[in-house]
């Protein structure tokens, strides 16, 4: 051990490109990160301040929105600095706690989307039923499992990685993840990455499986529908949600569900973008925005201050 160094500030080194892609990129992420910032907000305020959405699958919208926010800024700011220069320093500590959120925050993700479509299951598989089990109760007590439930399952891992001797600073990744920090460790890190892929494995194809099943069974509802408009309909809002669930599950599965996570750096970068940047962008647009009445709400809403503006002047 006396050989290793003791790393308290890493270099984060992602983009060696031209500076002016860099510049294009990050134009581009800056227009997403405000996109993905103001459709949430606005979702959430909405769903806040007309009694008409405070339904339970609002509740859990409202909740997806704020994780989303959380979420992206988490990893869009450090992602913005590595594109203005192509090395940028964070803390020991900095990274470490980046790395925890992220994966804090993305396991509370895929835990709420299960929830969400059992909810879904609920409203379309058994309607009479829906207030009764969805009450406000059940509905809080299922967010605060999505939350602590994450919390438990990304502390150990978390506390095992900040453990690790390292010999580098340089970190090749726009933020700190899993398996760029493994590759500077001075150790060999094979029972950490099996651990990491088990747990990973576990999250995300459990609550994969859930998800699958319930609208599995939603669809198999919806063709019972008789009326072919309500068909249609019912097939046109899971079929946005399930795109949403497939972008999210299939980047995820691809960088953290195989058991060597050391491998295709660069591709899981392009995937991280996915996971980070435009899954927290579709979200509000797919899954509230598409949605009848939260755009009655927001058409009303936008009139009502656009009234008292034209009042004022």
């Amino acid at each position: 051990m006396g050989n290793w160094s003791t790393v308290t500030e890493f270099t984060l080194i992602a983009f060696p490109a031209l500076l002016e892609i860099r510049i294009s990129l990050f134009v581009v992420l800056v227009l997403t990160y405000t996109l993905t910032a103001t459709g949430n907000i606005i979702i959430i305020s909405l769903i806040w301040i007309d009694h008409r959405l405070r339904t339970p699958m609002y509740f859990f919208l409202s909740n997806l929105s704020s994780l989303d926010i959380l979420y992206t800024t988490v990893i869009t700011p450090k992602l913005l600095a590595c594109l203005l220069g192509e090395k940028k320093p964070i803390s020991f500590a900095g990274c470490m706690t980046q790395a925890y959120f992220y994966f804090f925050l993305g396991t509370v993700e895929f835990i709420l989307l299960a929830v969400m479509s059992f909810d879904r299951y609920v409203a379309i598989c058994d309607p009479l039923r829906y207030m009764v089990i969805m009450n406000s109760r059940a509905c809080l007590l299922l967010v605060l499992g999505c939350w602590v439930g994450a919390f438990l399952s990304v502390l150990v891992p978390t506390i095992a990685v900040t453990r690790l001797p390292y010999c580098r600073k340089e970190i090749n990744h726009f933020f700190c993840d899993i398996a760029p920090l493994l590759q500077v460790a001075c150790i060999n890190t094979h029972l950490i990455e099996k651990i990491n892929f088990l747990l990973s494995a576990l999250v995300t194809l459990s609550s994969l499986a859930f998800t699958t099943g319930s609208y599995v069974c939603i669809i198999s509802t919806i063709l019972h529908i008789p009326s072919t408009q309500g068909r249609q309909k019912a097939f046109s809002t899971c079929a946005s949600h399930i795109t949403v669930v497939s972008i999210a599950y299939g980047s995820n599965i691809f960088v953290y569900v195989r058991p060597n996570q050391n491998s295709s750096l660069d591709y899981d970068k392009v995937a991280a973008i996915l996971i980070t940047v435009v899954t927290p962008l579709l979200n509000p647009f797919i899954y509230s925005l598409r949605n009848e009445k939260v755009k009655e709400v927001l058409r009303e809403t936008v009139k009502r201050i656009m009234t008292l503006i034209l009042r004022k002047t």
